[in-house]
């Protein structure tokens, strides 16, 4: 099987740009069939002050009005998702933007209301992932570029989680490529002690996260990241990292840095 990444990009190095740009440089460089899935929160909630839509989040998970998803389609989909497209080209790398709804690549539903109403947030249809479209853009050469919008197929966007799109992605094509998945921020990786960099967790298990979890040492933001980590690996995918995006991108292809989840 050929070897194949899913990177998954957010926090401060997709909100600052010169660190935006050494990342795009290094995703570039990797030779290898690359699919490159970001977010773009901080900047959607900043364009969003300027145009009075006030951000509201629970759990660390935006909740989706109908003002928001106009605002996130505009950011997501349009400004972030185009202007990596555009660094990536000027670096001969051949990009693709695309959102859920480009040849219906992340079919979605809408989050069923329960204790919270989650508004227009979608949950991937894994059964209903056209892989036949993913495999055509990666044995062309084409690089896709993926914004966290998903669609529910009758004519709605949905803001769905980037960390579980590069996960979804990562499993669904497990089943034609060798997967590794991986998760770039900031932190050098998994901290046992969030104020401490130095304190990362090079190998992460589920007791290690149980623990972790139950003495609350972990910081919200991560969760949603192990979480899918752990699908990812249960579900096939060969070996998930997460840490910093220079770190990660440089020795892609050589040793292991970051934290491995097992």
């Amino acid at each position: 099987m050929q070897q194949l990444f899913v990177i998954k990009i957010g926090g401060n190095v997709i909100d600052e740009k010169d660190s935006l740009q050494l990342f795009l440089h290094d995703f570039a460089g990797i030779k290898a069939k690359k699919i490159l899935v970001h977010g773009g929160g901080k900047i959607a909630t900043k364009i969003g002050d300027q145009l009075g839509i006030v951000s509201t989040y629970v759990n660390g998970r935006r909740i989706t009005d109908e003002h928001t998803i106009d605002l996130v389609t505009m950011v997501y989909g349009g400004l972030v998702n185009k202007k990596i497209v555009a660094a990536l080209q000027s670096r001969a790398c051949n990009a693709i933007g695309l959102t859920g709804a480009d040849a219906n690549c992340l079919p979605a539903t809408k989050r069923p209301v329960k204790e919270i109403d989650y508004g227009f947030t979608g949950d991937i249809d894994t059964s209903r992932l056209a892989l036949t479209s993913w495999h055509l853009f990666l044995e062309q050469g084409l690089v896709p570029v993926v914004a966290p919008l998903t669609h529910d197929g009758h004519g709605h966007m949905l803001n769905t989680n980037a960390d579980t799109i590069a996960a979804s992605l990562a499993i669904s094509l497990s089943k034609v490529y060798e997967v590794r998945l991986i998760y770039c921020f900031e932190k050098k990786g998994v901290l046992e002690e969030v104020e401490d960099n130095t304190s990362v967790i090079r190998l992460m298990d589920k007791k290690i996260y149980s623990r972790l979890v139950q003495e609350k040492r972990l910081f919200e933001g991560i969760l949603p990241k192990i979480d899918n980590a752990f699908d990812a690996i249960d579900k096939g995918v060969k070996e998930v990292l997460i840490g910093d995006a220079k770190d990660l991108l440089r020795n892609v292809t050589k040793e292991t840095v970051g934290t491995l989840i097992i």
